[in-house]
């Protein structure tokens, strides 16, 4: 940003004869503390100017010539008119299980985002648009609830699973610079949130434990060790309060607690929703945009501009908060670089060029390799043998589709499963397609992709039946679409949609040695299918790369190691009302009742693994030691694999109802065949507790606690107990 000699100083130059008597521009001054610098700027603001700047879509002040429109998103893709690299969903990416491979996309991610800001800030009249530096991303609410249309966006139903992801991706979003950011990471959906039905004025009842054990401790870990830059504020009210008027959610804790020094946004509407969607006839704008500032929002939408600054002449609005607001998103402006030369910012290097580049994609490729999850495999029907097959039958209404989501860009080149498989065979075997069936539901209109083609359903499964005898194996593609799953859309079941399933029948009666790749976001409870069909894999919604990916699996060129991130239910009666936020009532992997489908963490190979003898550095420790937990684990198959080593722990006994099994930790290991590594896990004391609602902080109780490392969270391989002493 170039250094402006503004009209304020010219008059005073003129009015003291040529002595400058307005203290200097120390905000342009990069040896300044950021805070000061900051300090300086809001100085020097008008009212209406600090309005226009805490409107995220507001327009320049021109006097200062701040833009103040400079936000995107990026979850799974750079959101670009222009192609960018398309990765996973970020579902699929929490199924690699690999923080440092997370981390990894998150970069390319920021490179992109900084290269498209670049290429403009080097040329503004280069091609494409002009995008900011605040990226809104990543999502990281919990997956309580299976039919959440947004679940491909989040990391599954685990808070600290969720929580690592979170930290990994905020962390290559934002750089590693001592000085700079990259990017400015924003935590979506400051909290309680995923319903999208009644989105805008829906109550969220929760207890405050239910609060502190499940919704809340990713955010913590993003916000203290991820150090996000900001938080978006949920439609949401928890327990009969709004989120974007909620003091101790955006204040006391974040603020306060957390020490958060960055900023909260409401989600687009949010102000609106405050008059319009809580059932607050009563409240004005202005009562709206004073009570959401005072509350701890600090950046909205065209109504801060419009009512911040009678809000500040009417006195409900203290222009100390409104100073506040401003120097936390000026402060993440500033280390942005925004005000300082462009040369002066490491990230200024970084080039265009690198947008979908053959790297970038070669990330794209790993990324969906690793998540494909093997769920069976029975007889080893996979991995397929080239040399043994003439002829596959590519079926499904998913194998020529790559399915897009709405906070990603627009990808160049994309390959479909069955493109990639024509690519990874050749010629050598004849591919038999047809669609045979359709995935159904109505076209999202906030997704940029084709609805789908109508076809002569009964003629389509006909012709697919006659492939599939014809084939030596049948592979049949089936899923969800955005026009099952979507925001703004819940899903209505949590089996296949459309006439899916009957054309699984269909082709497995035909043709026995059928095998099913599922490809949806959230869980699919596909009973007939998990029994009968002898090879199943999720294969999620797999971005650019995904079609390759998915070959290289079924024919054994990479051994597949995904784990799921979420419990698969093996019924819809087994879920609870969507309506209860007290996951002890039946949720996930922790609280199921019965049996599920596929278990959380759940993940087959086609090689096999043995686990060693637990170690623990102490069998006894007090409630603010931490003990290390070490395994050997050797790969006693033929081929090369990953394993997922997955640390639970349980409490035997408790005053209070906790879970059957708690994530504590994992790491994924690639093995050779003989190969063996040792795995060790710090499990710190704290790790060990609950909240509790009497003292209104967590307590760790001493007594006994099971420490079980394994393969899932339903196949436990070791264990051992430690034993918790007080102090």
């Amino acid at each position: 940003m170039k250094k402006l000699l503004t009209v304020a100083t010219l008059s005073l130059l003129f009015a003291s004869g040529g002595r400058a008597t307005e203290p200097p521009e120390q905000y342009l001054d990069p040896r300044q503390p950021v805070d000061q610098r900051v300090a300086d700027l809001i100085s020097r603001l008008t009212l209406e100017e600090k309005a226009t700047l805490l409107n995220h879509r507001g327009s320049t002040v021109e006097r200062f010539h701040i833009r103040s429109d400079q936000w995107n998103q990026c979850l799974n893709g750079v959101k670009w008119n222009r192609p960018t690299t398309f990765f996973p969903t970020c579902l699929a990416l929490s199924a690699t299980w690999d923080t440092n491979l997370v981390q990894e996309v998150a970069t390319v991610l920021s490179d992109e985002a900084r290269a498209i800001y670049n290429g403009w800030h080097l040329d503004p009249k280069a091609p494409g648009e002009h995008k900011g530096l605040i990226y809104r991303a990543p999502v990281i609410n919990i997956e309580r609830n299976p039919y959440w249309g947004r679940n491909h966006e989040a990391w599954g139903e685990d808070p600290f699973l969720t929580g690592r992801m979170a930290v990994s991706y905020v962390q290559g979003l934002q750089g590693n610079d001592p000085h700079y950011l990259k990017l400015a990471a924003t935590l979506k959906h400051y909290a309680v949130n995923n319903v999208e039905t009644d989105r805008q004025k829906l109550n969220a009842t929760v207890s405050e434990r239910m609060l502190h054990e499940y919704w809340l401790p990713h955010f913590y870990d993003a916000v203290v060790e991820g150090k996000a830059c900001s938080l978006m504020a949920s439609y949401n009210a928890i327990n009969g309060t709004p989120n974007n008027i909620n003091h101790w959610l955006l204040t006391d804790l974040l603020k306060g607690e957390w020490q958060h020094p960055g900023f909260v946004v409401s989600d687009l509407g949010g102000v609106r929703s405050m008059v319009e969607g809580h059932e607050n006839k009563q409240m004005t704008y202005e009562d709206a945009v004073a009570k959401s500032l005072m509350a701890g929002c600090d950046f909205s939408d065209k109504e801060f501009q419009e009512y911040i600054p009678a809000a500040v002449r009417s006195g409900k609005l203290t222009e100390a908060r409104l100073d506040d607001a401003l120097t936390r998103v000026l402060r993440v402006r500033f280390r942005l670089g925004e005000f300082d030369p462009f040369d002066a910012v490491p990230y200024s290097r970084i080039s265009p060029a690198v947008i979908d580049s053959a790297e970038h994609r070669a990330v794209a490729l790993q990324a969906a390799q690793e998540s494909i999850v093997l769920l069976k495999n029975q007889n080893q029907l996979l991995p397929l043998n080239a040399a043994k097959l003439q002829r596959i039958a590519v079926l499904g209404p998913l194998a020529d589709r790559v399915i897009l989501n709405n906070y990603s860009g627009k990808p160049a080149a994309t390959v479909t499963a069955l493109q990639g498989l024509r690519d990874r065979v050749g010629s050598q075997i004849e591919i038999l397609t047809t669609r045979g069936a359709v995935v159904g539901g109505t076209r999202h209109e906030w997704v940029e992709e084709p609805a789908e083609a109508a076809v002569d359903t009964a003629a389509e499964m006909e012709k697919a039946v006659a492939l599939a005898r014809q084939a030596d194996v049948a592979i049949v593609f089936v899923g969800t679409t955005a026009a099952v799953e979507q925001e703004g859309r819940d899903r209505t079941s949590l089996g296949l949609s459309g006439n899916q399933e009957a054309l699984v029948k269909a082709v497995f009666a035909a043709n026995p040695r059928t095998i099913v790749v599922e490809m949806s976001a959230g869980p699919l409870t596909v009973p007939w299918l998990a029994k009968n069909v002898p090879a199943l894999l999720q294969a999620w919604w797999p971005g650019e790369e995904g079609g390759h990916a998915i070959a290289d699996v079924l024919f054994g060129a990479v051994n597949p190691a995904g784990r799921l991130p979420h419990t698969v239910y093996a019924s819809e009666a087994q879920v609870p009302s969507l309506d209860e936020y007290d996951i002890t009532k039946g949720f996930t992997y922790m609280y199921v009742n019965g049996q599920p489908l596929f278990p959380f963490g759940h993940g087959l190979s086609y090689t096999t693994f043995k686990y060693g003898h637990l170690k623990l550095s102490a069998d006894k420790i007090h409630t603010n030691d931490t003990v290390a937990i070490s395994v050997d684990i050797t790969n006693t198959g033929k081929v090369a694999g990953d394993e997922v080593a997955q640390l639970y722990v349980h409490q035997v006994k408790s005053s209070v109802k906790r879970p059957g099994k708690e994530l504590r930790g994992f790491q994924r290991v690639r093995l050779q065949p003989g190969e063996t590594k040792t795995v060790t896990f710090p499990l710190p004391a704290a790790k060990l507790a609950f909240w509790d609602e009497a003292t209104h902080g967590f307590l760790v109780e001493p007594g006994r606690f099971d420490v079980l490392v394994g393969a899932s969270s339903a196949d436990i391989r070791v264990k051992d107990q430690i034993n918790v002493l007080a102090r």
